[in-house]
This record gives structure tokens, C-alpha cells and sequence, in this order.
């Protein structure tokens, strides 16, 4: 089912993408089937691959598609920083993080708008609540998640089940309360630093049950850099927290 635009306002996807041309136009027409009055941001770090013409001939045909340059591959975060401010200037209501790989499934979109639409400040599109499951992923893959989400719970002490999750909706109020100024992580704790600061916010934010899907096109952009990250600023905001900064 489509989820009207009147039902949330404007809504912006934000998609990031570098060397991502083999997935781009099959995921921008998946996504004008499943919602079909949402805009697409495409951030494209200097894709070598070709990635950035593509997303230029897609926004010459298609109105709803627009692009954002950027001169280096600088890390997700601040590429979805980048697009949230670039939405937010252009009076978007809602937000939405979807990889371009195709694992995020255009088509459970709808369930996350409709949770905003239900009043959520921010929606987590989850692989580990009922209902939400992971497809063609190996099983190293699914045990460093399942584990980095139990270690996130343990030592932030919040409920989240999937806070690495980077499928995700926020109402522009969401993002305009909390402090994005100084969001310097990547990654996966990119997202676990979003969530948390959305918590202490006050705000209220969801999980709805995802089909995640291992890409099946393209190379995968995790590396033990983002994983020592994540490890790393979660021990530390465990430890801020046990000393109530």
C-alpha cells in the first residue's frame, strides 16, 4: 500500500551512494512504485564508477529526483548530515535514511511513514523485532549485528533493538531538535549516536518489523574501521552515561 503524502507532508529520502551506479536507477524506480510522492536526495561522494552522472540523467527525467556532489568520500554520516540539512532548507516534513544497495526494501517504506504519521518522532526500520528479518545475509554478518546491538543495549541502556539499523524515518522536527552540530560519527554508530540523541530528547521513537536483504550487486563498503568506531564511541557514551554527562 502507498502512503499518501498528505499523511506525513513532503517526504525526502536521503541516499547516499559511492560506486553504487549498478543499483541506483533499479532502486530509484522501485522507490517511485512503493511512493510515488516522496523526492529522492542522491549524495554521491565523487563516485569513480560513475555513480554521480547517473543520478544527474535520472533527475533530468524525473522531477522528483535531485543530487548532491560532493568532492571526496568523507563517511555516511556526513553525508546524511549533509542531506538532512540540505531537506530541512527546503521545508521537507519528513526524512528518511535508505541505503542504496538495495538492502533496504523500497517497498517497506510505507510502514515506516505510517508509523510517523502515528505520531513517531523517529521509526527504526528493524531487523531483530518480530517480524523483521534478514535475507541472503552470512551468518558472520548476522552474529556481528545481533552482537553489536546487544552490546549497544548493555552498555547506552536503552530498550532499541536495532539501533546500528540505518533504514530510517524522522519528522524535520526531530532533526531540528537535536543537536546535529556535533555529530562527528560514521557508520554504524552513526546511527546509534542519532538514536541516542533522540532519546535524550524526550522524543519518541519506534521500531517496525524490515526485510533486510544482502545486496546483490556492488561490493560492500564495511570495513574494520567502522566496526572500531562504533565499538569504541559506544564504550564511551556507556561510560559518559554511567557518569551522568
Amino acid at each position: 500500500m502507498t502512503q499518501p503524502a498528505s499523511a506525513t507532508g513532503r517526504v525526502l529520502i536521503v541516499m547516499p551512494t559511492y560506486n553504487e551506479r549498478q543499483n541506483l536507477e533499479i532502486m530509484a524506480g522501485r522507490i517511485r512504485e512503493s511512493t510515488p510522492d516522496a523526492d529522492l536526495l542522491v549524495v554521491d561522494d565523487n563516485s569513480p564508477d560513475g555513480t554521480g552522472d547517473l543520478a544527474e540523467k535520472l533527475a533530468e527525467a524525473d522531477p522528483h529526483v535531485h543530487v548532491m556532489h560532493r568532492t571526496e568520500k568523507a563517511g555516511l554520516g556526513k553525508a546524511y548530515l549533509a542531506g538532512f540539512t540540505w531537506a530541512l532548507e527546503r521545508g521537507y516534513d519528513v526524512i528518511v535514511e535508505m541505503d542504496a544497495d538495495g538492502s533496504h526494501r523500497p517497498e517497506d517504506l510505507p510502514r515506516l511513514l505510517a508509523a510517523v504519521a502515528d505520531g513517531a518522532d523517529g521509526v527504526i526500520g528493524s531487523r531483530w523485532v518480530p517480524g523483521g528479518k534478514v535475507v541472503n545475509w552470512p551468518k558472520k554478518r548476522e552474529v556481528l549485528s545481533r552482537g553489536a546491538n546487544i552490546y549497544t543495549r548493555v552498555m547506552i541502556g536503552f530498550s532499541v533493538k536495532d539501533a546500528t539499523g540505518g533504514y530510517r524515518a524522522y519528522k524535520a522536527s526531530t532533526l531540528r531538535r537535536i543537536d546535529l552540530s556535533n555529530v562527528e560519527s560514521t557508520g554504524y554508530s552513526f546511527q546509534v549516536d542519532i538514536t541516542v540523541r533522540i532519546i535524550k530528547a524526550g522524543l519518541r521513537i519506534v521500531e517496525v518489523p524490515i526485510t533486510f536483504v544482502e545486496r546483490e550487486r556492488g561490493v560492500s563498503k564495511m570495513d574494520s574501521a567502522i566496526i572500531r568506531e562504533a565499538f569504541w564511541r559506544v564504550f564511551r557514551w556507556g561510560v559518559q552515561s554511567r557518569l551522568g554527562r
